[in-house]
């Protein structure tokens, strides 16, 4: 077998084993009826909006409110996609709505 075939083989052979492992440990750890933890519960409940509001200041680091159009596209995209959540609850459709608003508002009107 030859080294280009077997490096990409590899690397999917412990893609997969990762994967496999991270669906399949939670189960073996607390299925049954064992209680869950109350830091995991905690932590179920806090790091989503952590992740959230990280991944908000991320996305507007490089807006500069001095000059036109003054994050103006991005705050429209934002609040598009926290109209949507709030409505569907659903992170695919707000997330690519407010995508393609942000797209479209900065490639057409801005």
């Amino acid at each position: 077998m030859s080294l280009e075939f077997a490096t990409p083989m590899l690397v999917i052979l412990v893609v997969a084993v990762c994967t496999f492992l991270s669906r399949f440990l939670p189960f073996a750890l607390f299925g049954g009826g064992k209680e869950v933890p109350v830091i995991v519960k905690t932590l179920g409940e806090l790091l989503p909006p952590a992740v959230i509001a990280i991944l908000v200041v991320y996305c507007l680091r490089g807006v500069h409110f001095a000059i036109a159009p003054n994050g103006l596209p991005e705050f429209i995209a934002i609040g598009i996609v926290a109209l949507l959540h709030i409505w569907k609850r659903n992170n695919l459709l707000s997330i690519g709505v407010g995508t393609i608003s942000y797209m479209f508002l900065i490639q057409s009107i801005f």
